[in-house]
Formats: C-alpha cells, sequence, structure tokens
C-alpha cells in the first residue's frame, strides 16, 4: 500500500510538521506501508493520502479528493487549525469536509471539533526517543525552553518570569529554538544582554536538545497556540518535569487535574510555580510523578500502533 504523506515544512526544516512527518514516515515504513513524503503532492497514485495542516496542506487536500474520491484522506490538525483556522479560513473548513478521517494530537483536540467532525477523528500522541537523566548541575537549577521563536509559543515568558524571583534563586532558563524574525532574534539577545538567567542557544540539533534536557531540572511550555507539543514527548520520554500554560492542548498532554499549569501569558504566576519547584522537595516530586505516569503516551511503540490502527481503520471495507 502506498501512502502520500504531505507537510507544507521543507525537508531542511527543523519545525514541528516537519518532525512529526519524517516521524511517521518513519512508523509506517516499519509497519510495511510505501511511504512519499511531499510538501505538495505531486499527482502520483496513492491508496491513502495523510496531510499534515488543514490549512497549508489545502491544496493537497482537494486535488486529491477529486482525483481519489474512493481513497481514505486523512487531515492532521495543528495547533493552529485546531485553535483558529477551522474556526474562520475557508480553505481549512474545506479540508474538513473533503477529510474521510482526521488526527488530533492530544485527547483535549477532539473537543475542538463539531460532533459530525468529531466522529472520524482520531488520537495519535506524538512521541521522542527516551533519553536516559544525567546529573544537573550542582550550581544552578536549569530550566529548559524547547520552541522556535514565534509569537504563538510566547517564547520569553520563561525569561521574563525569571525577573522575578528572589536574589538566591539558583534557576537558570535554557532556550533552544530558532528564530525565522530578525526581531524575535534581536529581542532574545536583549533579553540575554539583560538577564543572567536567561541563555539562548538558537537552533539546535535533536541530539543537542535531548542532551540539554537529560539535564534539565524542568521544563517550561509556555505557548498560547499548541496543538500537541513535540517538546512535552521529549521531556515525558526523559522523565523531565513540566510546567505548562494552562492551554487546551497542553491540558490535552497532560491531563486536566496536573499541578505544574500557570495561566497563559502570566510571569507572575509562572515564577511563582518555578521558585516553588525549586525550593519545595515535596512539590518537585509530585511534578515527576504525575509526568511519570503520563510517560508512555510519549513511548515510539505507543505512536507507531496508533498510526497502525489508523490507517487499519481507514482502510477496512
Amino acid at each position: 500500500m502506498r501512502i502520500a504523506l504531505i507537510t507544507p515544512a521543507g525537508a531542511k526544516s527543523r519545525y514541528g510538521n516537519r518532525r512529526t512527518a519524517e516521524r511517521w514516515a518513519y512508523f509506517l515504513r516499519q509497519l510495511g506501508y510505501e511511504v512519499v513524503v511531499e510538501e505538495v503532492w505531486q499527482g502520483e497514485a496513492a491508496d491513502v493520502m495523510i496531510a499534515l495542516h488543514a490549512r497549508r496542506s489545502h491544496q493537497s487536500i482537494v486535488r486529491y479528493a477529486a482525483a481519489h474520491p474512493e481513497c481514505p484522506l486523512l487531515v492532521a490538525l495543528t495547533g493552529t487549525d485546531l485553535y483558529r483556522d477551522i474556526r474562520d479560513d475557508g480553505d481549512a473548513q474545506e479540508s474538513l469536509e473533503l477529510a474521510t478521517g482526521l488526527v488530533v494530537l492530544q485527547e483535549a483536540g477532539l473537543t475542538e471539533l463539531e460532533s459530525r467532525h468529531r466522529t472520524k477523528a482520531r488520537v495519535v500522541y506524538q512521541s521522542a526517543k527516551p533519553t536516559r537523566r544525567e546529573p544537573p548541575s550542582e550550581t544552578s537549577f536549569d530550566v529548559c525552553v524547547i520552541g522556535h521563536l514565534r509569537a504563538e509559543k510566547d517564547p520569553f515568558r520563561a525569561a521574563l518570569a525569571t525577573r522575578l524571583l528572589p536574589p538566591a534563586s539558583r534557576i537558570r532558563v535554557i532556550h533552544a529554538g530558532g528564530a525565522r524574525e530578525k526581531e524575535l532574534a534581536t529581542k532574545a539577545g536583549a533579553l540575554m544582554a539583560e538577564n543572567p538567567r536567561y541563555d539562548w542557544l538558537g537552533e539546535v540539533s535533536q541530539e543537542r536538545v535531548r542532551e540539554l534536557l537529560s539535564r534539565a531540572r524542568l521544563l517550561v511550555q509556555s505557548s498560547f497556540i499548541e496543538g500537541g507539543a513535540n517538546a512535552i514527548s521529549e521531556a515525558l520520554a526523559a522523565g523531565v518535569p513540566i510546567m505548562a500554560s494552562d492551554i487546551s492542548g497542553n491540558v490535552g498532554m497532560l491531563g486536566e487535574d496536573y499541578p505544574g499549569y500557570y495561566p497563559a501569558g502570566d510571569e507572575h504566576a509562572l515564577a511563582r510555580l518555578l521558585e516553588h519547584a525549586e525550593s519545595e522537595p515535596a512539590f518537585y516530586e509530585l511534578l515527576e510523578a504525575r509526568c511519570e505516569a503520563r510517560r508512555h503516551l510519549a513511548q515510539p511503540e505507543h505512536e507507531r500502533e496508533a498510526l497502525r490502527t489508523l490507517i487499519e481503520d481507514a482502510t477496512e471495507g
């Protein structure tokens, strides 16, 4: 069986959509499928299409639906799809209608869909390679932020929170992620210059991300919009506790009653949580235990089996 896997992110991109596409292609090939990854469908024969991003892959979705109306057409919804575009963008809305199946990346994403679309949606949690914990720094309490500098990611919230910490705090924020916009890179540089607790590394490899996580005490996931953060999967796989903005995409990854949420955009609340985690071992251990309970969702076998079920269900009959 031949699967056309469409992602709007180019082959050299390190953004989430490309990473998801490459990981899915790897798993699907393990399962015995032939997979072709393209930015735009070129019209070659395929028994199934999986398109990441309802709006940005709209052209491929429309063309495939017209050429192969009898074939499964699966659309995976990103954060901007779920929490913005399907509400007011005509292309994204048409993609929902044409799809024979939908994929969301965490359980809360289902609630964003109308009931008629929810019935054809499945949850596929994103996975990450397991990372062995290494001894953390003895001189600092290192907190990771993993994500590109984009407005939707609220990338500087952790840096702003560190300015509110007491002088005795040993917290240091290490931020890995590239910048598409010069203005955001300039802002990151300015924050580093004025704040010794903040270190922006720019874009780094996945190997470097896993190395940073292996020694980190915490991950901060600060997004305003998130479909299902790869960074959370990476942290769960590494056994690193997480603090996250209380948006639907994060709640769908970590559970409704997770104790590490703060109101999105509120650096004061985040600073209080960070100080609490650094100074109160019982609270830190609670975060560890709750993340450990969700760790199985980030296992590669879990994602591979979810994809197996997705394709088998889509092609039955």
